[in-house]
């Protein structure tokens, strides 16, 4: 049987019943509402129970939304111009309230007639002391009366904009019943195999659909709420399980079959420390997805200072010692110069070419590193978005690898894959720890790798939060750093509105600290966004030697930036920071052998939330631990990293909250497509021509 959502539900919304061409366009620009399946998917937020009516006397200040009945006692018009306002009074038995409207007055007018009866539903706020519903949801009692069948009312999302064309979101659910009326289950399938359904017991896909809208009761709002939340995780675990057993049975790799002289001369001679466990294992990974045949993609989430650049230069030997290139790509250009530097110091007795490609690299080295280049002389290219242009062409591109990958979008690796007749292996790293719940779901067709070891010698960051009013304790704590040989962060954050703050801001903070530590006894470095990159380059250069005791900057302190001799980082105004923000600050100190210090400075006066991620960041390091707390404050959209890919748009579940259906969904996906990979059985075709009508979620997955 082929699964196809009937045309009924592709119609355009304005042709259902009580919708018409005017409502048809009010609900597409408001609430991105085209067709009948875009109705259908505009789940309620809440029920009402209709059959409980709050009394006016009891609404007080902890008062949220309520539902009242009683007779409209008066309607005016009140105020000139921008406070011109619709002011009525409703009466109950025991008292009165005022109901105001700003917006669409006309239309409110010839709906509401004083003295008749009315059920009323909104959020309570106050005006002076008074109590009053603004743009109340508002439907005449004999209405409600004859429309009673469904004791738990919908409350669906709506705008200013459509309650004050009086369609809020009782009018909405009105909508959704009369689209009720014209389906069945002809137009909303079945789409789950048979032996999940059965063996998780789940309510059935049309009855769920209903349920979510219009239950009963609790119990099958619940049920219906469940299986639609399942049917999304399940989903989304198939359709990115699909692209990654694909890419393990069909797509083609280059093979590295040996470990060669490169690799082991390296490994046994000029390896600066022993390997963690943690890098031993990846290693390996590396090593048999790169034997295998197939294309390696795999993402390696080290967290901040565990190495992850050493496990780079160990691939990109195994690469060069079977003959192949490789190319690492660096978010900015004082990345990819330390890593250059870098690498270039490690290899330095090698046989080895080593060579950097930035947008400032001057015409000739760049003629001349396109000719080596294209004739295989160069055997790692480390560079930044220079690389993928489409001048630059490699002999055989065997490896390569992003840095900071969330930093680049995904039309740019698909340019990587192209620089090679077979697409390189692939090797994503990043220094922001991503939740396990938001791996499986954004990043689920990737294998991953994950490194929680500090390499020896480091110890962790010890983190402390104090108030403005002991800045001067905090300066002199850094005074004596420096007296030891030390060097100090000092970062000011981006205040997003208006960058001529930020830049007042900051010179401000500069001239403080230029107070507490003045010439010619201490030198400092600035660096900031409206600096030219000479400039900025200049001075993290002059920090970097040494020549500079204080480095003061804005956010543009790099990721992976690499100064061990730096012990402090002061971070002014840290309630203004993210999470996974002042994690990654936090680990550009500790990167030597000697004990660092992270010190949040912040004003008295807090917001709970800012005190919760204070409080996290003082009581642990482990940068996993912080991401899941992020995700739980800030939510999944918002987490650096994750990809805009869709993979996360569910309507109704939430990876965070829905921690145990997602582990479910998950497991269920591997099993079902550890047993037909392609879908092709009698039952799964269902599911299979479901996944191809949602077209245009996976199109790139493959290649990111």
């Amino acid at each position: 049987m082929t699964y196809r959502a009937d045309n009924i539900l592709s119609s355009p919304i304005e042709y259902l019943k009580g919708v018409g061409p005017y409502r048809g366009d009010l609900l597409k620009k408001e609430l991105g509402i085209f067709t009948f399946k875009d109705l259908l998917e505009h789940f309620p937020y809440r029920h009402v129970d209709k059959t409980k009516i709050n009394l006016i006397r009891e609404i007080n200040v902890d008062s949220d939304f309520v539902q009242i009945a009683g007779k409209l006692t008066s309607i005016e018009l009140v105020g000139e111009k921008r406070a011109r306002r619709l002011v009525a009074e409703l009466r109950d038995s025991t008292g009165t309230i005022e109901l105001v409207w700003f917006q669409g007055i006309s239309w409110i007018q010839k709906i509401l007639l004083a003295g008749n009866q009315y059920l009323v539903y909104g959020k309570i706020s106050f005006f002076q002391g008074n109590a009053q519903i603004t743009h109340p949801e508002i439907e005449s009692l004999s209405e409600v009366a004859k429309d009673s069948k469904f004791i738990l009312e919908p409350v669906y999302p709506s705008t200013e904009k459509l309650k004050s064309k009086g369609f809020g979101g009782r009018q909405i659910g009105k909508l959704t019943r009369q689209l009720f009326s014209v389906l069945s289950e002809k137009e909303i399938p079945e789409i789950l195999p048979d032996q999940v359904v059965q063996q998780l017991k789940l309510f059935p896909r049309f009855q769920s659909f209903f349920n979510i809208h219009f239950p009963e009761n609790l119990d099958l709002y619940t049920r219906a709420l469940n299986r639609l939340k399942f049917e999304e995780l399940f989903i989304a675990q198939v359709r990115v399980g699909m692209i990654k057993s694909q890419r393990h049975r069909y797509s083609k790799g280059v093979v590295f079959n040996q470990v060669g002289d490169l690799f082991n001369n390296f490994y046994s001679t000029y390896l600066p420390f022993e390997l963690t466990g943690a890098q031993k294992k990846v290693l390996k990974e590396i090593r048999k997805d790169t034997a295998s045949g197939k294309q390696m993609n795999r993402l390696l989430q080290g967290d901040v200072g565990s190495g992850k650049t050493m496990v780079a230069l160990l691939a990109m030997l195994l690469a060069a010692d079977n003959g192949y290139q490789s190319c690492l790509l660096s978010p900015t250009e004082i990345l990819a110069k330390q890593h250059y530097n870098h690498f270039k110091e490690l290899t330095k007795d090698l046989p080895l070419s080593v060579e950097l490609l930035t947008g400032s690299s001057k015409s000739k080295q760049r003629k001349k590193i396109m000719e080596q280049l294209a004739n295989g002389s160069i055997n790692i290219l480390i560079g930044t978005h220079a690389i993928i242009e489409d001048a630059v062409k490699f002999n055989n591109l065997g490896l390569a690898i992003i840095d900071e990958q969330h930093r680049f979008g995904v039309a740019q690796r698909a340019k990587l894959w192209s620089k090679a007749t077979i697409p390189p292996h692939m090797l994503l790293m990043t220094a922001t720890p991503i939740p396990r719940t938001l791996a499986m779901t954004a990043y689920g067709d990737l294998d991953y790798s994950v490194m929680d070891e500090l390499p020896p010698g480091r110890q962790p960051v010890t983190t402390v939060h104090r108030y403005e009013d002991k800045r001067a304790q905090v300066m002199d704590f850094i005074r004596a750093e420096i007296k030891k040989g030390k060097q100090a962060y000092i970062i000011f954050p981006l205040i997003e509105e208006s960058e001529k703050l930020d830049y007042e801001n900051l010179m401000k903070g500069y001239e403080n600290v230029k107070a507490f530590f003045p010439e010619p006894a201490y030198w400092m470095s600035m660096v900031h966004g409206r600096q030219t990159n000479e400039v900025r380059e200049t001075n993290m250069q002059r920090f970097l030697k040494n020549d500079t005791q204080i480095m003061v900057a804005t956010t543009v302190v790099e990721v992976g930036v690499n100064v061990p001799n730096a012990t402090v980082m002061v971070i002014e105004s840290a309630e203004k920071f993210g999470l996974s923000q002042l994690h990654q600050l936090r680990g550009r100190v500790g990167r030597g052998k000697d004990k660092s210090f992270c010190i949040l400075l912040t004003s008295s006066k807090l917001s709970n939330e800012a005190r919760e991620r204070l409080k996290i960041m003082s009581a642990t390091n482990d940068g996993f631990k912080i991401a899941e707390k992020d995700l739980e404050i800030r939510g999944p959209g918002d987490i650096a990293g994750t990809r805009q890919s869709g993979v996360l748009d569910f309507k109704l579940a939430n990876i965070i909250q829905d921690r145990q259906l997602l582990d479910i969904a998950a497991k269920m996906a591997v099993r079902l497509l550890e047993s037909d990979p392609e879908l092709n059985s009698a039952e799964n075709l269902i599911l299979k021509n479901h996944l191809l009508l949602q077209h245009g979620k996976t199109q790139w997955s493959k290649i990111s």
